[in-house]
């Protein structure tokens, strides 16, 4: 086991001491795993005062100070996912994004919720390379490149790059129903919105000589719940056979007024230099499912490389298919054991996972939920990220995903 990737969760004091049973960090393989960061004065651990710039200003510097405690720097942030209170709040944001990323920028994602963590204006996370790996005792020899692209065939921005590839994962930034010619939403519902962010992020794959079948994980952002059953079936006429793992999140507002907005994560068979391209072209993409977790119009998992990407569970119980009875609590103890049942199913377990995303309904049950979170991980290592949602599918009031290590990767075609 000496040669294989170990989970690494670290913390600083330079940074907020965590608001719940969560680390700072976590880095598995070549990638490290940020906590969403809350606009926290780690020296008072008080909200910083002032509005959303001062709150963005904090969040970036919290981010910042974590990454330099474990020796990266700003440009090594692959994705930015911002949540903000109020949708009005990102030309704000994007001035002090600026600042801290003059010249690359990353993959982003930016979405209004219902509510977030200490009543906060904004949240923000990020996906960070780790170009070491994490082999104990056995850093990898030379440095991998990151690389960023875009073309014209799907929406450009200045703010955002459309794909980031680093190791053997492409990252690529959530999209808008955005006509890439006229750069305008496209007309119709929210069919033709999905339909024309799967189209760019089509184009965005095609022009880096991927396919939709590349690709790992999506992620649905729409503005009503209503909208998930046919922004799913748009989802599902680009993936008729295999289908990714999918998570649906009901924002309060898109950029753009936008009904929906999509964001994907690609596998990268070939890597990025110097990994050698003849050893990882045909990484095997494995999707699994099980009878002991409910079933949807997805993959329970799909494991690409070193990560396993497990779809949004809902708190249904596996052999009625029916909502748990009881509060939060009973359902935050459905969907880890739903998570759990996946894992396990896998041959790994819940200490392998090194990212939780939780979606609530009410915000303030998120200590509740922390009294069933902590049963199934006593050591706080995953990193975690905690929004407020104006509604679930099926009334539900809690949704987790999870992002799993996969120690022994998978293997190259035969």
């Amino acid at each position: 086991m000496s040669n294989y990737n170990a989970v690494s969760a670290r913390n600083t004091a330079d940074a907020p001491k965590s608001t719940g049973p969560y680390s700072q960090t976590v880095a598995f393989s070549h990638y490290n795993n940020l906590s969403a960061q809350l606009p926290i004065d780690p020296k008072s651990g008080e909200m910083v005062a002032g509005g959303i710039k001062e709150q963005a200003q904090q969040c970036f510097e919290n981010i910042k100070a974590i990454l330099e405690s474990i020796d990266h720097v700003m440009d090594d942030v692959v994705r930015l996912t911002t949540f903000v209170k109020n949708i009005s709040d990102i030309d704000a944001v994007d001035e002090v994004f600026t600042t801290f990323f003059p010249g690359y920028v990353p993959t982003r994602t930016t979405v209004a919720v219902a509510a977030l963590p200490l009543g906060a204006l904004v949240q923000i996370e990020a996906l960070v390379s780790n170009g070491e790996g994490t082999i104990p005792q056995a850093p990898q020899a030379g440095d991998l490149i990151k690389v960023a692209r875009n073309t014209d065939n799907a929406p450009r921005s200045p703010l955002s790059t459309q794909t980031v590839a680093f190791s053997h994962y492409n990252n690529i930034s959530a999209q808008l129903p955005l006509d890439p010619q006229t750069g305008e939403i496209v007309a119709g519902g929210v069919k033709e919105q999905a339909d024309q962010c799967l189209k760019n992020i089509q184009a965005i794959l095609e022009s880096i000589d991927h396919v939709m079948d590349d690709v790992v994980r999506i992620t649905l952002f729409v503005k009503n719940v209503s909208d998930i059953e046919t922004a799913t079936a748009v989802y599902k006429t680009f993936f008729p056979g295999y289908m990714p793992a999918l998570t649906a999140v009901v924002a309060s507002a898109l950029p753009r007024d936008a009904l929906v907005q999509i964001e994907a994560v690609v596998s990268h068979g070939d890597g990025t230099p110097p990994q050698a391209v003849e050893d990882a072209r045909n990484i095997v993409i494995k999707a699994n499912n099980t009878d002991n977790a409910p079933k949807g119009p997805y993959s329970q998992t799909v494991a690409f490389s070193h990560y396993n990407h497990i779809s949004a569970q809902l708190p249904l119980d596996p052999k009625t298919g029916e909502m748990v009875a009881g509060g939060v609590k009973e359902q935050a103890d459905q969907c880890l054991k739903n998570i759990k049942a996946i894992v396990e199913s896998i041959g790994h377990a819940m200490g392998d996972t090194v990212k939780i995303n939780i979606a609530l309904k009410n915000i303030e049950d998120i200590e509740a939920v922390d009294e069933i979170y902590t049963t199934f991980f006593p050591g706080g290592v995953p990193a975690r990220r905690t929004v407020g949602v104006s509604a679930l599918p099926g009334n539900a009031l809690i949704q987790i995903d999870a992002v799993v290590s996969n120690a022994e990767g998978t293997p190259p075609k035969a």
